[in-house]
């Protein structure tokens, strides 16, 4: 998308986070267990390490916690997918304001100063939250909204971020592109 490169990193973690905490389907199967204990700690480390590498591994309160936001990203993307965007804009006001997003400019490892959003500070999920939501409030307040999505293949629920030139994606991926263009082939095939 090209925001800029934190905002699209945490756009990133935030479809991690959805992807790997809440139930629903994935890739043509159920998807009704997300992971508990050490599993969902080294899945949550994972989510946040896409948006920086220097995160530390997440503690069970932070994964938990995390987990419960991801359910309510969740609710942003489903709403931009059916064209619903004032919903998803409500929905991430209401992260906003409960994280209290606020901007703060940083400057680490050699990089220039940089923008970084944190929240009320109480916790480093609270810290994440905040920036996953101002991320999307980036995002939903641009041309770019129409960039989150949710899978379009049959029984798959996972979301993703358009980041392609055109703005084509339909699937979260390769796997589910290709099931779906498999499927009309056999259905073309039959027909024959």
């Amino acid at each position: 998308m090209n925001f800029n490169s934190h905002s699209d990193a945490v756009v990133a973690v935030a479809a991690s986070l959805i992807n790997t905490l809440t139930a629903g389907e994935a890739r043509g199967r159920p998807y009704a267990l997300p992971p508990e204990g050490p599993e969902r700690r080294a899945a949550v480390t994972a989510a946040l390490r896409a948006g920086s590498r220097r995160a530390r591994e997440a503690t069970d309160a932070e994964a938990r916690d995390l987990a419960a936001v991801a359910t309510e990203l969740r609710v942003v993307f489903a709403a931009v997918e059916a064209g619903d965007v004032d919903t998803a804009a409500e929905q991430v006001n209401r992260l906003l304001e409960r994280f209290q997003a606020r901007p703060h400019l940083d400057r680490h490892d050699g990089e220039p100063w940089h923008l970084h959003f944190h929240g009320k500070g109480e916790s480093r999920s609270d810290e994440w939250a905040a920036s996953c939501a101002t991320g999307l409030a980036i995002v939903l307040g641009s041309e770019l909204h129409d960039r989150l999505g949710v899978c379009t293949a049959p029984h798959c629920d996972r979301v993703y971020v358009d980041v392609s030139r055109n703005g084509t994606r339909r699937f979260c991926s390769t796997a589910c592109q290709n099931r779906v263009k498999t499927a009309a082939f056999r259905a073309r095939a039959g027909r024959e």
